[in-house]
Order: C-alpha cells, then structure tokens, then sequence
C-alpha cells in the first residue's frame, strides 16, 4: 500500500463532502446573510490536514471496506465542522488572540471579531445537522454519533479541556502555581483529546465495527490525542510560525503549562513516543488491517507543523 498516496485520497474525499455538506449558500429563502456562510468556509476551507475525518474513514474502512467508508463520509465532515469552529473561538481575541490559523489570517482578522464568533457557532450547528439529516434512515446510528460527538463537543470534554487551559494560562506571572501533571493531562485528554477519540470511534460506528473493537479504537484515539499534544508543545517551543502555518512560541509568552515546561523537551518527546506506542498497540489488536491507522499514528508522532 502507499499510505501517503491513500492519506491524500481520504482527505480529498474528505474536502468533496465537507463542499457538498456545508455549501457556500444554503438553498432556501431563509438561508440568512451570505457573509456568515463565507466565514465560515473561509475557515473550513483553510486546508490543514483533515487529520480527524481521515481516522474517522480510516476506522470505517477497517471492518466495512468501501461501503462502511462511504457510510461514515457524514460523520467524518460533521467532526471537521466541530474541530474548525473549535480553532475559530480558540484564537478570538478573548481566548488565544491569534493572526494566524493554517497559514493565513484567523477568521476574526478575516472578517471580524462578530462574524467569527457566528460562523464558530454555526459550524457547530452544521454538524448536529449533517448527523441528523444523513443518518435519518438508521436512527440507531444516527443516535449513537450524535451523542458521541456532543460529548466530545461538551463542557465536560472539549469545552471544559478549553476551560481549565484558560484558567492555567498565565499562572507563574500571576503568581500562581503551574498546572500540575494531572491537571495538564485532565487539559489534553479533553482539549485534544476528545476529538481524535470521537474520530476514531465515529469512524468504527459508520463502518459497523462490534462494540468491543469501537472501545478499543476509544482507547487508542485517548493515546494518540495526549501524543498530538506533546507533539504540538513541542513544535511550539522549536519550530517557526512559518513552518508552523500559526504563531509559534505563545505558549510560553502567555505562561502556559505545556509538557516542555513541566517535563522539558526531551523527556515530552520521550511522553510522546510512549503514547504513540500505547496507541499502536491497541490499532493492532482491532479486527482487519490496521496497517494505514498505523502509519498515521506514526505521521503525527514524526509531523512538522
């Protein structure tokens, strides 16, 4: 197999039904103004990797091959809505206050600090549509996707990781104890990674895999989500805004507890190791070939930007 040949097909069947599922300008009267439905594919159109739908349809090909790829097309582009307005409200100026978003300017430097938060919500909304709409004639499917992306979604997964992260930031100038290692982990195993997790299992779901291989993927979207993070710490202490496509270095301007600053950076891209392998021991335990959900826990642990 050529994985990265098949990575790039996934995301471009990603890209088709993320442009057929949240078109420019709805069809009907009521569609509202034009200009929220362009903020929000400003954002959703931005590029980055479309990591999320690809384990989704990655997870889904495993036990239903084509069909079960196909089935989980949905839920994989209503999983990029909610990881996008996530990063829309994360560089407001009252959260991260960031320029850049994928390499180009955030959606509040875009249009502006209104449009943004709007098209965030509604890209929020756009999922729970996606999911309702396209699953309507398998309730029981449908169900068990909603309620696993809005936990994720929620204030006691991402919304709630986002929180305690606010609540970190800026502890040491105000004289505060950093976050301890239990509480930046309780940040990134819901800030992070809830969506991967829900990606994976979404994913299993769509494609029909038995319950036990669907927590097994749970599992193994928990590791690789704590590895992502360290990765992205890591990156931010080391690498360029340019490489990046964001602005590097705010975690330690803005005096935030990352895994560089607890644990230092060899010993976060040792932490970061360890989760992939924790994470690939589970994939290799799931019904199929794991073989291309590996090669991608090893991408991100090996990624740049």
């Amino acid at each position: 197999m050529d994985f990265s040949n098949k990575l790039n097909a996934l995301a471009s069947r990603a890209e088709s039904a993320l442009d057929a599922l949240v078109p420019a300008l709805p069809p009907d009267a009521h569609a509202g103004p034009a200009r929220i439905h362009a903020a929000m594919r400003y954002s959703l159109q931005a590029g980055g990797k479309r990591l999320r739908p690809v384990l989704a349809l990655a997870a889904a090909e495993l036990a239903g091959g084509e069909a079960g790829l196909e089935a989980a097309l949905p839920a994989a582009a209503a999983l990029e809505c909610v990881h996008t307005y996530s990063l829309i409200h994360d560089d407001l100026p009252c959260m991260d206050d960031d320029d850049l978003r994928r390499g180009r300017p955030t959606c509040h430097r875009a249009f502006d600090e209104a449009t943004a938060l709007l098209a965030g919500d509604a890209l929020l909304d756009q999922a729970f549509l996606i999911l309702a709409g396209r699953y309507a004639d398998r309730p029981a499917l449908g169900l068990r996707l909603v309620r696993e992306l809005a936990d994720a979604a929620s204030g006691a997964r991402l919304v709630g990781g986002q929180m305690q992260d606010l609540l970190a930031e800026g502890a040491a100038p105000a004289g505060r104890p950093p976050a301890t290692a239990a509480e930046l982990e309780f940040i990134h195993l819901n800030k992070t990674a809830a969506m991967l997790e829900a990606s994976l299992v979404c994913g299993g779901l769509a494609g029909g895999l038995a319950d036990e291989a669907v927590e097994t993927l749970r599992r193994a979207g928990r590791h690789l989500g704590l590895a992502f993070q360290i990765v992205d710490d890591v990156l931010d202490a080391t690498a360029d805004t340019a490489a990046l496509g964001k602005t590097a270095g705010k975690d330690a301007r803005a005096g935030k507890t990352t895994y560089v600053s607890l644990h230092g950076l060899d010993a976060a891209r040792r932490l970061a190791a360890e989760q992939t392998d924790r994470a690939a021991a589970a994939l290799r335990s799931l019904p199929g070939d794991p073989a291309f959900l590996l090669f991608l826990a090893e991408r991100m642990l090996l990624r740049k930007n």
